[in-house]
């Protein structure tokens, strides 16, 4: 992923910007700490790709347009994506998750044995599962640029994001960022609004990976809020120790998905309030925006309503920090 431009802490009030360097008590970096959170999950990937050393064929059975037909694929190796570009470039465009024998899928994760297989978008009569992928991808694309936006000197600590819920009219993304107080201005809203294009129109496919517990944990040291998440949410996943990540660029993040295939699916897209809300640990700055799939135009009057209505303060789950000690993640993280 192109490294963001730096206006944005350029653009902060200089009494923020010092305050951030009096709170910022730990010698870390953002740009550091994304390059370890890399190299470890480059590692992990590299091993479980060795770890598939026999080429065994699976049958996929597809469903829908041009025609049905069955495919012969690669156990563990060829995924939903590949699939589609046995079609047309029509299918490979359009398609954001897939449906493997029922169950949501992302794009470029590999299909596991015989199945069954569709392709989900949002022009379908029905796009729920498609627009939940959609509003999830978009709070994680937030999150990326917000760990990249800001000078070094304030170290960003990505708490996490509500559930996707399309009702509550924005996407959000709950952040630490190690100041008091924080009321942006126009410029510094446009200028994340931005780099959320830029990111887009790099089309960054959304990278999954399931690692142990304890990988993510050493992945994610260098984030408190995480570090306590991790284990509530591995002890939730049907494998009971592992943790599902997804990577866009340079940026990592924990989620159970299914993102959308790459970046590009995003299209109008607008950040626009910063909310400071109270936890049980402190103050965290929510992060709200509005945006649309590609290809989906409104006029600038009604896209202006629901930039209005983005404003207001969305209420999803408010995170819950445990405290040291606890094991207790909170609600909102691992839902995400």
């Amino acid at each position: 992923m192109q490294r963001p431009s730096r206006t944005l802490c350029a653009a902060l009030p200089r009494t923020y910007y010092l305050r951030a360097k009096l709170y910022h008590k730990q010698a870390l970096t953002n740009s550091a700490v994304q390059k370890k959170r890399n190299e470890i999950f480059n590692k992990e990937a590299k091993r479980q790709a060795a770890l598939v050393t026999d080429v065994e064929k699976i049958e996929v059975k597809y469903y829908g347009q041009p025609e049905d037909c069955t495919l012969i694929m690669n156990k563990n190796m060829s995924t939903p994506y590949n699939c589609a570009q046995h079609m047309n470039q029509m299918i490979i465009e359009r398609s954001v998750i897939a449906e493997v024998d029922g169950q949501v899928w992302d794009m470029h994760r590999p299909l596991e044995g015989d199945c069954s297989l569709r392709f989900l978008h949002f022009r379908q009569a029905d796009p729920y599962y498609a627009n939940k992928a959609f509003w999830r991808s978009v709070s994680v694309m937030l999150g990326a640029v917000l760990e990249s936006a800001f000078k070094d000197e304030i170290y960003v600590e990505l708490c996490s994001f509500p559930s996707p819920n399309v009702r509550t009219g924005s996407f959000v993304y709950d952040v630490d960022l190690k100041i008091p107080s924080w009321t942006p201005t126009k410029e510094e809203l446009r200028t994340l609004s931005g780099e959320m294009v830029k990111l887009a129109m790099t089309q960054q496919p959304f990278e999954r990976l399931e690692v142990d517990a304890s990988i993510a944990l050493k992945m994610f040291a260098d984030n408190k809020y995480k570090s306590f998440q991790i284990p509530d949410i591995a002890a939730q996943n049907s494998s009971g120790n592992t943790v599902v990540l997804y990577r866009v660029g340079s940026f990592i993040e924990i989620s159970c998905g299914p993102m959308m295939a790459n970046t590009g699916h995003m299209g109008k897209v607008s950040v626009v309030s910063v909310h400071p809300i109270s936890t049980n640990q402190g103050q965290l700055f929510r992060v709200q925006g509005v945006a649309l799939p590609k290809g989906f135009m409104l006029n600038h009057f009604t896209y202006g309503l629901l930039q209005k209505r983005a404003e207001r303060l969305n209420k999803g789950n408010i995170p819950v920090i445990p405290t040291e000690g606890s094991h207790q993640a909170q609600t909102s993280a691992s839902a995400m």
